[in-house]
């Protein structure tokens, strides 16, 4: 698929212009006018073409996928005819209840399927003949695998927040269900607030021909650099940063620093999390830098850290996110940092961690000089991480379960005792957590799993190391032009 550009061969639409139906529905949800999102997307979904939608969370999008299902779907037929695909439980709940707001009257049942609940509504939904499932891919899939729900009636696919999905690992998933969709007369859409590359290829095995329609602020091309700031605790930065990396999930990063010696204290924490990250400054040999550049182009290296001088010529053209641990010391090496993401015709996003004052004085500065709009977002909490790795633990988990054959889950039975038992003291409670926490992180960063085992791996001795000189945290590079960057 070539990289999507907007489109607008059908016009937009407004409430009054729309069916009695679906202005009642409206009305019960309280609205008097279409969000942009609902008056550019509703034409495309009644007339059953294939949409892509770049559109942020807030902005209507969940109606613009479920009016147009008052009018495409017949409530007479008891029978799957509508499927919404969402990355967490907490949305597939949104989702339904913003469904059952809309739906009174209309005969339209809405059914959630999320994973870490029991399966009895959601048969129960089923056997109803629920009209509207909406559900996470590993749920949806185990209902598919067990004969419990059939799609063969299928009109409408919709993949919603398409971005954070992907960042779940839902991909193999979501092409397993690929299996059981009827092979034509579904019209597919998808709302993504970023449509990096590995959106654009999902939507080419999911979607046809669609059309494009670029909902963000000012209508931005999907190649642009989302530019994005969380202010931060002085004293939780480092911490900030481990906890973006968890929830965005990127498969790359850069992490940007001003000094050498911040450069080596951001990289020595995210390694001592887990994390397969290493540095690039200029205190590495020419051998060394290589290497740490192949990784990193290789895809073997998932988060590199670096100073502006280090990172200059690096260009990786599906880099999806730049985060700047702190703005850097003069404004233009914003543009620098920025331009590493969204390459090649990709989207990108950039994510400044600022302190209140000094830093957030010399950010708004920048966005004065290159006309920069910052969205603010908070910075992710220990419950936020909590949540979202709960949720990709316990899909990897069924994923697991699922492979396993007859015997394989006879023998696993013998735990379910133990596993009762420690799940009833704090003492049991640690062992499963860390148990868990084990597997999560094998098939989360299985990289920096293989990084460690190399390093604990026997090596010859060595000659006595090259001892230069420490220069603290002076600016990288060693400027041979007389300037030379503050300390910190």
């Amino acid at each position: 698929m070539d990289n999507p550009t907007p489109q607008l061969s059908l016009p937009e639409t407004t409430l009054n212009q729309l069916s009695a139906r679906i202005q009642e529905a409206a009305q019960r949800a309280t609205w008097t006018e279409l969000s942009p999102v609902q008056a550019k997307s509703i034409p495309y979904m009644l007339a059953g073409k294939d949409l892509m939608v770049q559109a942020r969370t807030g902005s209507g999008k969940t109606g613009a996928f479920l009016l147009p299902m008052l009018e495409r779907l017949d409530a007479s037929r008891k029978e799957a005819q509508a499927l919404v695909l969402v990355p967490t439980r907490e949305l597939a709940s949104q989702v339904t209840k913003d469904a059952q707001v809309l739906f009174p009257g209309s005969g339209l049942e809405v059914v959630p399927v999320y994973g870490g609940v029991g399966y009895g509504p959601q048969l129960e939904g089923f056997q109803r003949g629920a009209q509207v499932i909406v559900g996470t891919p590993g749920r949806v899939l185990d209902h598919l695998l067990k004969r419990n729900l059939n799609l063969n009636s299928l009109r409408m696919l919709v993949f919603d927040e398409a971005d954070r999905m992907l960042s779940m690992g839902f991909y193999p998933d979501m092409l397993e269900v690929q299996r059981y969709l009827p092979k034509q007369g579904v019209q597919a859409s998808m709302f993504s607030a970023t449509f990096p590359q590995t959106v654009q290829s999902l939507a080419q095995r999911f979607l046809d021909a669609p059309d494009f329609l670029s909902l963000s602020r000012d209508y931005v091309h999907v190649t642009n650099v989302e530019h994005i700031v969380m202010t931060v605790p002085r004293m939780d930065k480092d911490r900030t940063l481990v906890r973006l990396l968890e929830i965005e999930n990127p498969h790359q990063a850069i992490i940007f620093c001003n000094t050498k010696v911040r450069v080596n204290y951001v990289t020595t924490v995210l390694q001592r999390f887990g994390l397969n990250a290493a540095e690039l400054s200029s205190e590495l040999s020419q051998a060394a830098r290589e290497k740490v550049l192949a990784q990193l182009k290789d895809g073997s290296l998932n988060f590199l850290v670096a100073t502006d001088v280090a990172a200059r010529g690096i260009d990786i053209p599906d880099l999806e996110l730049v985060i700047l641990y702190e703005p850097p010391e003069e404004a233009e090496l914003y543009i620098h940092r920025a331009g590493r993401t969204g390459r090649a015709g990709a989207g990108g996003v950039a994510i400044s961690l600022i302190i209140t004052g000094v830093e957030e004085r010399e950010l708004k500065k920048i966005a004065s000089i290159y006309k920069i709009e910052f969205t603010e977002r908070p910075a992710p909490t220990e419950d936020d991480v909590a949540s979202i790795v709960s949720q990709r633990l316990t899909a990897q988990l069924e994923a697991q379960l699922r492979g396993r054959d007859k015997l394989q889950v006879e023998r696993s039975q013998r735990f379910r005792t133990l596993a009762r038992q420690l799940a009833e003291t704090e003492e049991g409670q640690g062992l499963l957590a860390m148990l868990l926490d084990d597997s999560y992180h094998a098939a989360a960063h299985p990289q920096a799993l293989a990084a460690a085992a190399e390093k604990r791996t026997p090596r010859p001795p060595q000659g006595p190391p090259n001892r230069g000189r420490n220069d603290g945290g002076r600016r990288d590079g060693d400027r041979r032009d007389g300037r030379s960057g503050r300390r910190r």
